[in-house]
């Protein structure tokens, strides 16, 4: 009976020296487990020092080439086209007549206009020889005077419809359109043809509003056409005096095309120096959430991210300017922002 006990008392020591170990082990894992889930809350980033620094007065846009002018050369009275002088592609200079119409109804109407004043003309000589001999009134003879203006008046309005015959292009360029043929009736004020003007070319860029206004009409901007490495000299002929609504202002450079390489709708690049060098606050491209247009970035205040708003200025490539929002010394998040959210808790990893 003594022995059973002393086996029973071993058995139970055993048992309960089993428990105390795995309830120790336990509180070990969970220890370890706590430790880990709070090294885990702590998103891993990067980050870059907002610093100040000398930056050139240079700045970049992209834009579009227009013509020069622009012209729709359209018939001024109504009839059909006897014939198109002109093919697309074909230069033309101001006043020179692109097509005429057949001109059959306008002749018959000037030979009409001149006989009425012929008529007229010879009326009025016999009233003057009536009147001086008393044959007519004062009055008779004022009409017949009248009937010789009125009559005037017809003829040369005649002689002019008979002029716009012939359809002159009002400026000098290249046929960009033809849109008629020869047999075709049209009325006044059908476009024959399309007449483009690319002398000169106008390259237009829109400009940020922190930028705008360090430029002024004349200044000179560097142009670099996207089909070649050639650059070209422009002056700015145009500033708009109010936003495109994405607070973005048109701009226009004026550049001489005299051998017509250029050709409107091509893309270039405009470069602006707004000469020297300035101290501006930067931080690096890839801080922006998003894209640099969406101005918000996450700043690091000891091991938590905010997102704050900012406002940005010149782009320098892989540096953007900032003007308002951040200050010399300020920790921005370059990396890791997908999973962050505002409050987040950060471990700056070493760069």
């Amino acid at each position: 009976m003594k022995k059973r006990i002393i086996i029973i008392a071993s058995i139970v020591g055993v048992v309960l020296l089993f428990a105390f170990i795995l309830q120790n082990n336990k509180k070990k894992n969970e220890r370890e487990v706590t430790l880990v889930a709070e090294t885990n809350s702590h998103v891993a980033i990067r980050t870059s020092t907002v610093t100040s620094e000398k930056v050139n007065g240079t700045f970049e846009v992209n834009g579009t080439f227009m013509a020069n002018k622009t012209a729709e050369i359209a018939s001024e009275v109504s009839g059909q086209i006897a014939s198109i002088l002109v093919e697309e592609g074909d230069v033309v200079k101001a006043g020179q007549v692109v097509a005429s119409l057949t001109g059959d109804k306008a002749n018959v109407n000037v030979i009409n206009a001149k006989a009425t004043l012929d008529n007229a003309l010879q009326s009025l000589k016999r009233y003057e020889s009536a009147h001086k001999t008393g044959g007519i009134t004062t009055m008779e003879l004022d009409q017949a005077r009248l009937q010789v203006e009125n009559a005037q008046a017809q003829y040369q309005s005649a002689q002019l419809g008979s002029g716009d015959t012939q359809i002159r292009s009002k400026i000098s360029g290249i046929v960009n359109k033809k849109m008629v043929e020869p047999g075709m009736i049209v009325s006044s004020g059908t476009v024959i043809i399309e007449v483009v003007d690319i002398s000169s070319l106008k390259l237009r860029v829109e400009v940020d509003e922190a930028l705008v206004n360090h430029l002024n009409a004349g200044d000179n901007a560097t142009i670099v056409p996207g089909v070649s490495k050639e650059t070209f000299n422009g002056k700015i002929t145009f500033i708009a005096p109010a936003s495109n609504g994405a607070l973005k202002f048109p701009v226009e450079i004026t550049i001489e095309n005299k051998d017509q390489k250029l050709r409107a709708g091509m893309y270039a690049t405009a470069k602006f120096d707004t000469g020297g060098e300035q101290n501006t606050l930067t931080i690096p491209r890839t801080a922006f959430v998003g894209s640099v247009s969406n101005n918000q970035v996450f700043v690091v205040r000891g091991e938590t991210a905010h997102l704050i708003s900012v406002r940005s200025g010149v782009n320098y490539g892989d540096k953007v300017e900032i003007l308002d929002g951040l200050k010399s010394g300020d920790l921005v998040v370059t990396s890791g922002h997908i999973n962050l959210q505002d409050g987040t808790k950060v471990r700056v990893l070493a760069p």
